[in-house]
């Protein structure tokens, strides 16, 4: 199929792209990567009257380490961009890893860090990294910026906290606050698939006593939004991770992981891989402590 006919532009400014998001007098949809959207159109699932290109603002196009240490990712930033940034590797390795399990090249090479973020299925790499990552999201409207924790940014699945006549301007992703070990796993039916179930993991190692400091694990595929299981991460703080403790860390996820049924796999298959993955991401982000 075809999409059915659209007006296409493509401003200099942020200030000019939701001028054009707030036009009440016709939908306007943003474009930067085009690899959700350009499906949808071409299912007619969506049916917008006009295109907003944002990748001809520069200010949405930087990838920089501000003064506090945080990382700021602009909304026309692309996905291989973010991977290959010398910085990204080095001080957010978990980022770059999620986006390395994002599709194929060709898709990365396109596809925009926030495009994924804002687009939100809920088995997608990005959100669950940003989750995991503590990010903050900059979301600008014709009333201003505000920023949105990313506890509070994924509302449902395709659904966010930006509003229809709002763009999501930048990520924030805040600095590690000491030596992490990390790990992003996932099982898909074929490489560059959505994940039926994925974890991301940090964990902290204490200097004096040689036990987890801190911990989180993220999953994807396991709801409507990237979920948190504290339960898993409480289950590990304050031991050596050893085997007794990844084993009372696995029954947390088996017990407090409620993924649902559907086409792709069981709810029972999707918790028992879950807990595989989870304790091989939590081996492999240890021995990175």
């Amino acid at each position: 199929m075809k999409p059915t006919p659209f007006d296409y532009t493509a401003p200099r400014t942020v200030a000019e792209a939701v001028a054009l998001l707030a036009d009440p007098t016709r939908e306007a949809k943003i474009v930067a990567g085009g690899q959700s959207l350009i499906p949808m159109l071409n299912m007619r699932l969506a049916r917008p009257e006009l295109l907003v290109d944002i990748t001809r603002i520069p200010a949405l196009a930087q990838l920089v380490v501000d003064t506090t240490g945080a990382l700021r990712i602009g909304a026309a930033v692309r996905q291989a961009r973010a991977a290959a940034d010398p910085a990204v590797r080095d001080g957010w390795p978990l980022l770059a890893a999620a986006v390395a399990h994002i599709g194929h090249p060709q898709i990365r090479a396109r596809g925009t860090v926030c495009g994924s973020l804002a687009h939100h299925d809920p088995a997608a790499e990005l959100p669950t990294a940003a989750r995991a990552l503590d990010a903050r999201f900059v979301i600008t409207g014709p009333q201003g910026s505000r920023t949105v924790s990313a506890e509070d940014f994924f509302v449902s699945t395709f659904s966010t906290a930006v509003g229809d006549d709002e763009l999501l301007t930048e990520v924030i992703v805040p600095p590690a606050p000491g030596p992490q070990g990390w790990a992003f796993e996932e099982l898909t039916r074929r490489h560059g698939d959505f994940a039926t179930i994925g974890v991301a993991v940090l964990l902290t190692r204490d200097a004096v006593t040689g036990t987890v400091s801190t911990a989180r694990a993220v999953f994807s595929g396991a709801g409507p939004v990237p979920v948190r299981l504290t339960a898993a991460e409480d289950a590990l703080v304050g031991t050596p991770a050893d085997e007794e403790a990844l084993t009372d860390a696995r029954h947390a996820v088996l017990t407090g992981l409620r993924p649902s049924d559907d086409v792709h796999a069981s709810a029972a298959h999707r918790r028992e891989t879950a807990a595989h993955l989870f304790v091989r991401a939590c081996s492999t982000a240890w021995e990175r402590c």
